[in-house]
């Protein structure tokens, strides 16, 4: 670092309260760690006194960073790494001051047994907004936005207040790029392993003992795609996992099955699409169809929403870099329908 060009500010966080500033460090220093890396800066600090030093637009962002997170030490019991993480994505997406986002968190807060859980950035909030407003919402994008996690969320969140009866988890049993051969069991124990996401965010959200005992009541179903045709579905939150995965007849059955007092959630990734070369996709064909269907909601996630290792969002950007210009030639793009699926580039929006 050119030192003629280092600026210096001094930061004092108020009040001095020790549990506050060792959230807002994090365990072993990581989100410090992580502010620093992300904003080329480096922070010292004793107690709640700070000192920053970098380039001077550099060391002013640490210092709203710092400010910012120190605002959510005080409406929260635990600050993680995504939280710090979201909050560095979206600085670097509006070169604007960022305000604590404690209030807008807390109106889309979903409440579980194992305690409150939040929307990271924008992008999640909107989501969560439309789970619980809409009949049926679509999640799209790539991995790591919380898709998936957010709507395990909504259901246990309506089941605990009673405004739903059951929760239903279904996904298309494809494989992914793999021969897996025969399955033994029954059909729970055949389609397990195509669910494991859903049921790990059950486990955390309501603890292994009662996720069983609501499997075994039924309140908690597992069904494979195919074994849907026919039913209506009443009084239920249906979550539809890896939605790219199924077929445009499919995806028309499982959002026919829709009955009184339910909720429909599509989540999947267009880009990562497992069916045979050649089909294409329901959900992108759902998401062409449907896309001015009013009580609809579709919300796109970006690899700017990614909420997992900071090099899980490096990746998506890259690969979303280099497929287009990489395409072999005459194949056909697998989840798009006809000129565009889908023309809108929102990233929230109701149809």
């Amino acid at each position: 670092m050119n030192t003629s060009s280092v600026s210096r500010r001094q930061l004092t966080l108020e009040p001095n309260d020790t549990r506050r500033l060792s959230e807002l460090s994090g365990q072993f220093h990581e989100h410090i760690k992580l502010i620093e890396q992300r904003l080329g800066v480096s922070v010292h600090s004793r107690g709640n006194h700070f000192r920053i030093e970098g380039p001077a637009g550099q060391v002013n962002s640490a210092v709203n960073v710092l400010e910012t997170l120190y605002a959510e030490t005080g409406q929260r019991d635990h600050l993680d790494a995504e939280a710090v993480h979201m909050l560095l994505t979206t600085l670097d997406d509006e070169a604007a001051p960022l305000a604590p986002s404690a209030g807008p968190e807390a109106d889309t807060a979903l409440f579980t047994k194992r305690g409150a859980i939040r929307a990271r950035g924008e992008n999640q909030k909107r989501y969560v907004e439309a789970l619980l407003a809409n009949d049926i919402s679509f999640g799209v994008g790539p991995a790591g936005t919380g898709k998936t996690y957010l709507a395990v969320a909504a259901a246990v969140h309506l089941l605990e207040k009673d405004e739903i009866r059951r929760i239903m988890l279904v996904r298309p049993a494809v494989e992914a790029g793999e021969k897996l051969g025969f399955l033994p069991g029954d059909l729970t124990e055949k389609i397990n392993p195509y669910l494991r996401p859903l049921y790990d965010a059950l486990y955390e959200m309501l603890g292994f003992e009662r996720v069983a005992k609501l499997i075994e009541k039924q309140v908690i179903e597992i069904a494979p795609l195919a074994y849907m045709r026919g039913r209506t579905l009443n009084n239920a939150f249906i979550i539809l996992d890896e939605g790219q995965n199924t077929t445009p007849e499919q995806m028309k059955m499982f959002l026919t099955r829709l009955g009184f007092g339910s909720k429909a959630v599509i989540t999947g990734d267009i880009t990562q699409v497992d069916l045979p070369r050649g089909q294409e996709s329901g959900l992108a064909h759902a998401l062409g169809v449907l896309h001015e269907v009013r009580g609809i909601h579709i919300t796109r996630f970006t690899s700017r929403d990614v909420v997992r290792h900071r090099l899980v969002q490096a990746i998506v950007e890259a690969y979303e870099a280099y497929e287009p210009l990489h395409k072999p030639a005459g194949r056909p793009a697998r989840g798009r329908s006809g000129a565009d699926a889908d023309p809108r580039p929102d990233t929230g929006e109701e149809a």
